[in-house]
């Protein structure tokens, strides 16, 4: 049974697969802050998701693959936000009443919202580097039917994930209880980690890559180059919000994900099972997060999808990254 966590008392896997002691409940002061940040959560996030969806599928629609990703990540966020009352009600009354149905249901909706959020961040990365570093050479890619494939092949590979080890967790749960595992070295945690430092590493390569072509532009442009084509020239507001998208994404990395990929690598005598619930609170603040990366990409966010007064005088390169911020 190699993967017992995040739905276990008392046993905690070890690196070679075996169990050992030392799950538990929270309790006290532990158990009140972990519910008081989870309501928060859904306090906060709720409204931001649910509004950020209607918003992008009301004003901006399927017209741009940049908003067809954002469409894909509020859609998570906004599932792992309706998971968090049943924590809180776990964490209020100290036992796990459910059934360990809904129990798996709620495990598997916060896994799945760290695998689809980080992809889906991850693409909205590169669909940022495809327009400002390869403007022309990227226009066949950065399309809204490849857009939809893409995130329809996330989540097609998630739920192929998720079956066998959603069915082996429903078989390893003990009666009353929920959310309480430790990280181990499992093949899952091994997996799930080894992807999240991939997807920094590429998060990272696309910030280094993008920032070095606008500084280049700026350069350029601040320099008066007459012979410099007009498509390089981009507004100075452009730069700053291609910049600051990026810079979201890598905090919500570094700041949501990474903890989670360390802990969940952790043998169980170096991460107790309070530093384990820790991660998995912080990793799900990630949904209250992202609502940021929305408005910062998406020109005239609260204002519909329209081109109309720009489309004579925009150059390809600014028409590159003007598609990706509507």
């Amino acid at each position: 049974m190699e993967n017992v966590t995040e739905g276990s008392v008392g046993l905690v896997e070890r690196g070679g697969g075996g169990l050992c002691a030392g799950g538990g409940r929270a309790e006290g002061a532990e158990a009140l802050a972990l519910a008081l940040v989870y309501g928060g959560a859904l306090v906060l996030g709720l409204p931001l998701n649910a509004a950020s969806l209607w918003v992008l599928l009301r004003r901006h629609g399927l017209k741009s693959p940049s908003a067809v990703l954002m469409i894909h990540l509020a859609t998570s966020d906004l599932l792992l936000v309706l998971s968090l009352p049943l924590r809180v009600l776990y964490l209020a009354r100290g036992a796990w009443t459910l059934g360990p149905a809904i129990c798996t249901a709620t495990t598997m909706l916060f896994r799945n919202n760290i695998r689809t959020s980080s992809i889906f961040i991850t693409l909205i990365s590169l669909d940022r580097l495809l327009a400002v570093v390869f403007p022309l050479r990227a226009r066949p890619l950065r399309t809204v039917p490849c857009a939809s494939r893409a995130c329809a092949c996330v989540w097609l590979l998630v739920c192929v994930v998720s079956v066998p080890e959603g069915l082996k967790l429903h078989a390893s749960l003990p009666p009353r209880t929920c959310f309480e595992g430790v990280g181990g070295l499992g093949v899952p945690a091994l997996a799930q980690s080894g992807l999240l430092g991939a997807l920094l590493v590429v998060n990272v390569a696309c910030t280094g890559l993008v920032v070095r072509a606008l500084r280049r532009r700026a350069l350029v442009e601040e320099g008066g180059h007459t012979h410099t084509p007009a498509y390089t020239h981009t507004p100075a507001h452009t730069h700053t919000r291609v910049t600051l998208v990026l810079g979201l994404n890598l905090l919500t990395f570094c700041v949501f994900f990474v903890p989670f990929a360390v802990v969940r690598l952790g043998l169980c005598s170096v991460w107790p099972p309070p530093t384990f619930r820790a991660a998995v609170c912080l990793a799900s603040l990630n949904c209250c997060f992202d609502p940021l990366v929305y408005y910062c990409s998406l020109d005239g966010f609260w204002r519909p999808h329209t081109h109309a007064c720009t489309a004579t005088h925009t150059p390809p390169h600014l028409a590159s990254v003007r598609s990706h911020n509507t």
